[in-house]
């Protein structure tokens, strides 16, 4: 999950650029949006009046950009878009918060990322899970200690009803 995660706030990185250029307009409504807007953006389409206007200016750039991209990439972008509207919000704001991360890395800190995350990108899907999991060879995933209440420290002695003898 946490590759995932990583993968959706890296493919954020780039997509996101898109906003540094657009002024923040109101954004149409899914009605307003033309037949091909629509079909490229259908997984968003519940969502989609729902959405801030920066979100929507987001989507609409990588719709633009669609038409032009190669097959593998426009599948690649429903493939992400269905993975996003299928997040719970905690999701999604656990993947911005991310993005914010990565943003405030040092370039090269980004590039071994994004070399990190393609070289996972092109294992097989069952090895991929394997890493997932924790089952691959040479990876443990050690389960966090729980957390537990500190124990109550030992109850004092009582205080002596008489001195001890000899005093």
């Amino acid at each position: 999950m946490a590759k995932a995660f990583l993968g959706l706030a890296l493919w954020l990185c780039v997509s996101l650029s898109v906003l540094a250029a657009s002024p923040a307009k109101k954004q149409p409504g899914w009605a307003e949006l033309s037949p091909e807007q629509q079909q490229i953006l259908a997984p968003l389409a519940r969502r989609w009046d729902t959405m801030t206007s920066r979100r929507k200016a987001m989507w609409l750039g990588i719709a633009k950009k669609y038409p032009a991209m190669p097959p593998e990439e426009q599948a690649k972008v429903q493939r992400r878009m269905q993975r996003w509207v299928k997040l719970s919000p905690e999701e999604r704001r656990t993947v911005r918060e991310s993005y914010k991360k990565i943003q405030q890395l040092p370039p090269d800190r980004k590039q071994t990322l994004r070399q990190e995350w393609d070289e996972y990108t092109s294992l097989p899907e069952e090895e991929r899970r394997k890493l997932d999991s924790g089952k691959a060879p040479g990876t443990s995933r050690k389960a966090a200690p729980k957390a537990t209440a500190p124990k109550p420290p030992p109850p004092a002695a009582p205080p002596p009803s008489s001195p001890p003898p000899g005093n």
